[in-house]
C-alpha cells in the first residue's frame, strides 16, 4: 500500500497551485527567503531594521555616528485550521487518487481559501493605527467610489507610503460602479495601483468568527461575519506593510487497510500561517467600510 500512498503525493504537490489560482490575497504573500523557521513548529523569525536619522555635520569633528539595528523577531502563527475527510474504499487505487484530487482541490477552492482571505482582511482591518474611515460610509455611485479612492490615495501619499506595490481590494459592485461612470469623468485614480482585485462581499468584513467545528451549531465549521463586523467597501494594502506567510499541508493519508474504524481512505488537511501588520507600517493599509 506504500506505493498507493506515494501516488497521492502527485496530487499533494498541486495543492499550492490550486491555492494560488483561487486566493485573492496571494499577491501579498511575503518573500519566504526573508524568514526562517523558529525554535517551535508554529513560529517563524522575521528580520526588523531600525536606524537613526541625519545629524549635523561638523567641519571639525566630521560625522556624528549613527546606529543601525537589525533584530530578528519571533512571531507565532495566528491561523491554524484543519479537517479530516473520509472517502469510501474504491475498486482500485487510481480511482481513489482521482477522488482525492477532486476532494482536495474543491475543498481548497470553496472552503479553505475563502476563509483564509476573509481572515486576512479582517486581521488587517482590525489592526491599530491603520488609516480608515472611522464612522464608515455608503458609496452609492461611481463618483462616490472614485472620490473615496482619491481621498485614500491622498492620505497614503501624505503619509509617505510607497506608491509601488499598492493593491486595491474592492467589491465587484463598487468596482463596476467606478469603471462605468460618465466618460467625461476622470478614472485616473484606478491606474495608480499595482493590481486591482475584486473581492466578493462574503469574504470582505472587518471582523469574522471562525467556527470551531465541535460546538453545537458550529459543526459545519467555516466562518461568518462577526456581530461587530462591518462590510468592507475597499481596502488598499501596500505589500511591504503586511507579514503574510502561508503554510498548507496535507498531514496524512491513511489507507483502508490501516484505518481501524471503517473501510475508507482518510485524508487530513491542515492550513496554518501568519497574517499581521508591521508596527511601523500601519499607514500602508487604508480601510473604507460601510457605516
Amino acid at each position: 500500500m506504500a506505493n498507493a500512498i506515494a501516488k497521492f503525493k502527485t496530487y499533494i504537490a498541486l495543492l499550492d497551485e490550486v491555492y494560488k489560482q483561487v486566493s485573492l490575497t496571494a499577491d501579498l504573500d511575503s518573500d519566504q527567503s526573508l524568514v526562517k523557521a523558529g525554535a517551535n513548529a508554529n513560529e517563524i523569525i522575521i528580520p526588523k531594521m531600525s536606524m537613526d536619522g541625519l545629524a549635523d555635520y561638523s567641519r571639525n569633528s566630521g560625522y556624528v555616528k549613527g546606529d543601525v539595528t537589525l533584530t530578528n523577531e519571533t512571531v507565532t502563527f495566528n491561523y491554524d485550521r484543519g479537517r479530516k475527510f473520509s472517502v469510501d474504499n474504491m475498486d482500485n487505487e487510481e480511482t481513489a487518487g482521482l477522488a482525492f484530487g477532486r476532494l482536495s482541490s474543491e475543498f481548497i477552492r470553496t472552503k479553505s481559501v475563502p476563509e483564509q482571505d476573509a481572515f486576512r482582511f479582517a486581521t488587517y482591518a482590525g489592526t491599530t493605527g491603520i488609516s480608515k474611515i472611522e464612522a464608515g460610509a455608503t458609496l452609492a455611485s461611481g463618483n462616490d467610489v472614485l472620490a473615496a479612492l482619491v481621498a485614500a490615495q491622498n492620505k497614503m501619499d501624505e503619509d509617505e507610503v510607497s506608491q509601488e506595490n499598492r493593491y486595491l481590494f474592492i467589491t465587484p459592485t463598487l468596482y463596476n460602479l467606478a469603471i462605468n461612470v460618465d466618460t467625461t469623468k476622470s478614472k485616473a485614480v484606478l491606474d495608480g495601483f499595482a493590481k486591482i482585485v475584486k473581492v466578493p462581499q462574503s469574504r470582505f468584513y472587518t471582523a469574522i468568527d471562525l467556527k470551531d467545528g465541535t460546538t453545537e451549531g458550529e459543526e459545519a465549521g467555516g466562518y461568518a461575519k462577526a456581530t461587530t463586523g462591518k462590510d468592507i467597501n475597499f481596502m488598499i494594502v501596500q505589500k511591504s506593510a503586511v507579514i503574510q506567510y502561508p503554510k498548507h499541508t496535507v498531514n496524512k493519508v491513511i489507507s483502508p487497510e490501516e484505518n481501524q474504524n471503517d473501510d475508507s481512505w482518510l485524508f487530513f488537511f491542515r492550513a496554518y500561517g501568519l497574517a499581521d501588520v508591521y508596527e511601523n507600517k500601519a499607514a500602508g493599509i487604508y480601510l473604507h467600510h460601510k457605516a
